[in-house]
Parts: C-alpha cells; sequence; structure tokens
C-alpha cells in the first residue's frame, strides 16, 4: 500500500450543512486510523450557508489528504456521491452526511473486519440523535453473512464501508433521476453483487443526527416521490433475482417500508383526490409484484391494507385505518383445534366485501402472542418427517460402512 492508495475514502456530500458539518469533520479528525490511510473527498453542492468555507478551512489543517469540490446545486444527494466516488483512490469508500458523524474507531474497527472477513460491504451500528435509527439488524455482530439471511435489508442507507474495488467492476453510481430512495437502490444493488457482508454490532460506528432546522432531506419532497423509489428498488430486485422466495423475501422490503407508509394514518388526512392518485400509483406496482410469498411475511394488518389496495378499495381500507387510529385490538378467532389464527379486523368475514379469509390469517411469529394458538399437524408432520429421514440416512451409512468393510 502507497499514499496514493489509502485504506478508506470518505465522500461528504454538504449542502448547507451548517453548523452541523463542523461536528461532522471534528469526527473524522478524531478517528483512531493513522491518517495517512484516510481521504477525504468533500462536494460543497451549492451551498450559501459558509458550507464551502468551513470545507476549505478544514482541508487546510486536516492531517489527512482532503479534496473540496465546489459546483452548483445539483438538487439531491447523488450528484455529489457521484463526483466523490469518482475521484476516490481508496481501497474502501465510506459515505458521510454532512450533518451526521463517526464514532473514534469507526473506520479502523470496519477496515479491519471487512480485511478480515474478506466481505465487500461492512455495517456498522448505527445511533440516533434526535432521530430514530434502524435497529432490527444490529443483534450480533456478524463476520459474514447476507441480504437473505439477516434483517440487512432493513437498512439500505449508503452510510456503510463498500469496496471501491467492487462498486467500480460493476460500475455501481447513484442514481440521478431518483429525488428520495437513491441510496437505497444503491445498497441493495451492493448486497446482492457483495461477495459477504459484515456487520459490527458491538460498537456505534455511525450517530444519526436529526436536524432542528427543517433542512433533512428526508423530509422533503412530494409523496409522488415515494412511489418512484418503490417502483425503482422493485424493479431492481425483481432484475437481479428470478421469481422465488429470496425476491419475495426482498420485497417485502420496498413494500412494507416504502409503499404501505402511504396507506397508513396519513391517507384519512388526505383528501379524495390524493387518495385516487396513491391508489392509482400503487395499481402497476401491485399487479407486477404484490403475491402469496410477500403477502405471508407480513402481518396481518399489513397484508389486509396492501390487499385492499391492490383490490382498489380505498373505501374499505379508510375503514381499517380508523380501526388502526383508535388503537383497538382486533378479535382473535381461533380454528381447527387452535391451530388456525385469524385476527378479525373489519370486514373479517363480511360478504359485500368480499375479502378471502387468507388475508386474515396469521402466521406463526404473529399467532404465537396470542394463548391458545399452537402448531399445526403440518408443521409436526414435516418435523417427525424430517427426524426419521435423517435415522434413515444415517442407517444406511452405517450399513454402507459395514458392507464394504466385512
Amino acid at each position: 500500500m502507497t499514499l496514493a492508495e489509502p485504506d478508506v475514502s470518505v465522500i461528504i456530500g454538504a449542502y448547507e450543512a451548517m453548523p452541523y458539518l463542523v461536528e461532522c469533520l471534528a469526527s473524522v479528525e478524531a478517528q483512531t486510523m493513522d491518517p495517512a490511510r484516510i481521504e477525504v473527498i468533500a462536494v460543497d453542492d451549492g451551498s450559501r450557508d459558509g458550507t464551502g468555507e468551513c470545507l476549505e478551512k478544514f482541508a487546510a489543517r486536516a492531517p489527512m489528504a482532503v479534496t473540496v469540490v465546489h459546483q452548483e446545486n445539483s438538487g439531491g444527494p447523488s450528484g455529489p456521491r457521484n463526483v466523490g466516488l469518482a475521484k476516490a483512490t481508496g481501497r474502501y469508500v465510506f459515505f458521510l452526511d454532512a450533518d451526521d458523524r463517526l464514532g473514534p474507531e469507526a473506520l479502523e474497527r470496519m477496515v479491519a473486519m471487512a480485511d478480515r472477513n474478506g466481505t465487500d460491504v461492512v455495517l456498522g451500528r448505527v445511533e440516533g440523535i434526535n432521530r430514530k435509527p434502524p435497529r432490527s439488524m444490529w443483534g450480533r455482530t456478524l463476520d459474514r453473512t447476507d441480504v437473505f439471511s439477516s434483517n440487512i435489508k432493513f437498512t439500505l442507507s449508503a452510510q456503510k464501508l463498500f469496496r471501491r474495488a467492487l462498486l467500480e467492476r460493476h460500475g455501481m453510481r447513484f442514481d440521478e433521476s431518483l429525488w428520495t430512495g437513491e441510496d437505497a437502490l444503491f445498497t441493495m444493488e451492493a448486497y446482492l453483487r457483495a461477495d459477504g457482508v459484515s456487520v459490527l454490532a458491538d460498537y456505534t460506528c455511525y450517530y444519526l443526527v436529526g436536524r432542528t432546522d427543517g433542512k433533512h432531506v428526508t423530509k422533503k419532497g412530494s409523496y409522488t416521490l415515494r412511489f418512484d423509489s418503490a417502483r425503482a428498488l422493485m424493479e431492481l430486485i425483481a432484475r437481479m433475482l428470478p421469481p422465488g422466495a429470496k425476491r419475495d423475501t426482498l420485497m417485502v422490503r420496498p413494500f412494507l417500508i416504502t409503499l404501505l407508509p402511504q396507506f397508513g394514518p396519513v391517507f384519512l388526512r388526505n383528501d379524495e383526490e390524493i387518495r385516487r392518485t396513491k391508489m392509482e400509483l400503487a395499481k402497476p406496482l401491485m399487479d407486477a409484484y404484490w403475491n402469496e410469498g410477500v403477502a405471508h411475511r407480513l402481518r396481518v394488518h399489513e397484508r389486509l391494507r396492501l390487499h385492499l389496495v391492490d383490490q382498489q378499495r380505498a373505501d374499505l381500507l379508510a375503514d381499517v385505518l380508523e380501526f388502526i387510529k383508535a388503537e383497538q385490538d382486533p378479535a382473535p378467532v381461533l380454528e381447527k383445534r387452535g391451530t388456525r389464527l385469524y385476527l378479525a379486523y373489519p370486514h373479517f368475514r363480511s360478504g359485500p366485501a368480499g375479502i378471502p379469509d387468507r388475508v386474515y390469517l396469521a402466521e406463526p411469529r404473529e399467532a404465537k402472542a396470542y394463548p391458545g394458538w399452537r402448531k399445526g399437524p403440518a408443521e409436526s408432520f414435516l418435523r417427525r418427517a424430517t427426524r426419521k429421514l435423517r435415522r434413515l440416512l444415517t442407517q444406511h451409512r452405517v450399513t454402507s460402512r459395514s458392507a464394504t468393510t466385512g
């Protein structure tokens, strides 16, 4: 390794980032990694609040190599990130938002994790400051995992360590046509193309800061942009995976995180025109990607709401949302000697509504919370059949060995 090839390129896209940028840059200076192993590429995206000047002062004093780029405002985070990525020379890149900050050992720990395990992406634990961070993937540190056998699909922000060779090999860049969700597209593709992903859960690498000035990018934009984001991610998943369980597992993410919130409590506050537009925008996505494989991976109220979107039943959806808003609990309906549990949300077994019973059927992970439910005989049969098959295979191996030695 030479100074021309640092371990990690930290890419900071900054727009109107003051005063948050001050602590962001201080967290880069405080890294325990040798400064000679770090380069910083900071892109001032047309700021007029002193962001550019702050970056220049940082470049003059910082112990690591710093490149500052000034450009006209691009309108979103994708452009600055792509500019930084084109200039990066590190073995790894890390995208740091200008209003967030790093833990002191973040870069050192993440690079060591990637080097030790040969993985292409490293997720460092995230904590929130005045902002809710992702949680479900930080249960334990994982040296090597993938997007199918862990919860990493529920954190698709760009603030991760990526092996630059992976990005260059596949020509990966952020989609500048998207105004929201561009990081989800980029990160999901990296997960799918990566030779392993590591999760560093025992040290806080990243502090996600909630701005109090109302300028945070995720709070901006028309609801229609969310549908653009969902469509782009669904198309990527469909393009990279054939139909089947793996595709369905990942499709849960855009349906649950991007699409479903548009048909939550906010839907009740929308006027009739917006409700109609949302239904129209959702229809091609439901037609193309909604299926039983995705549906049975959701909780009942999530599945029910999306089923009604699929059926274009805004009237029935409003009834369900009013029920949920009132914090009412659906009555549990146990059948088949307790092996089948339905949750009686509005319109359960209503003839005029015509919603199939299966939409209300709780999957085991949800049903187990209700007294009286028990696993069905099919599951017991499968367990017994598996044990019997194992015994037969063991006996066969023993018999084969005996015949060979005899």
